[in-house]
């Protein structure tokens, strides 16, 4: 059964992106860990927010930037205002999470799921939807940006690994159901 996995580099203070959506400090630690390595692997498919989906086509390749231009698989961009045109591998999504996820679901072929961005990580978990939540925290205090949880209610998880790799910690938890 595929997971709905959260999968984030976060600095210290708990932010995903800097201010202005800064996202250049992620590069700035090193190459990806193993941790990284095999969550990418496990990924057959993407859910993410509108916002998450327009920067990316500005600012860092689009879809094909996706894990360093490794990911190959579909994306699920959960948006109120679908635009008139189509791209390949998105998917343009006006019905809510879950429809979103269950889509993501079917394209993944028995692969997780992977859930981008803080806002919708937190609908994830206000909904009993995320089953992990991998995080590559960075040696960095950004200060502002993009909160990765925000205020989300309490949620009970389970440390499955941590990692040590040059400059960043890996943290994979499980959420307790």
């Amino acid at each position: 059964m595929a997971s709905i996995i959260s999968h984030h580099t976060i600095s210290l203070d708990g932010f995903v992106a800097g201010p202005d959506d800064a996202m250049e400090w992620v590069g700035e630690y090193g190459p990806a860990t193993s941790l990284a390595q095999t969550t990418m692997n496990r990924i057959g498919a993407v859910v993410a927010g509108r916002r998450w989906h327009e920067l990316a086509k500005d600012r860092w390749r689009g879809v094909e930037g996706i894990y360093g231009g490794k990911f190959t698989g579909e994306v699920f961009v959960l948006t109120h205002r679908p635009p008139a045109e189509q791209q390949s591998r998105v998917h343009f999504v006006s019905g809510g999470l879950q429809n979103a996820i269950s889509r993501a679901k079917e394209a993944a072929d028995g692969k997780d799921i992977a859930i981008f961005g803080g806002s919708l990580t937190r609908q994830c978990i206000e909904q009993g939807l995320l089953d992990e939540i991998i995080l590559h925290i960075a040696p960095v205090l950004l200060g502002s940006g993009v909160s990765l949880f925000g205020d989300t209610p309490r949620v009970e998880l389970e440390r499955v690994c941590v990692g040590v790799a040059e400059r960043i910690t890996d943290v994979r938890l499980r959420v307790r159901r």
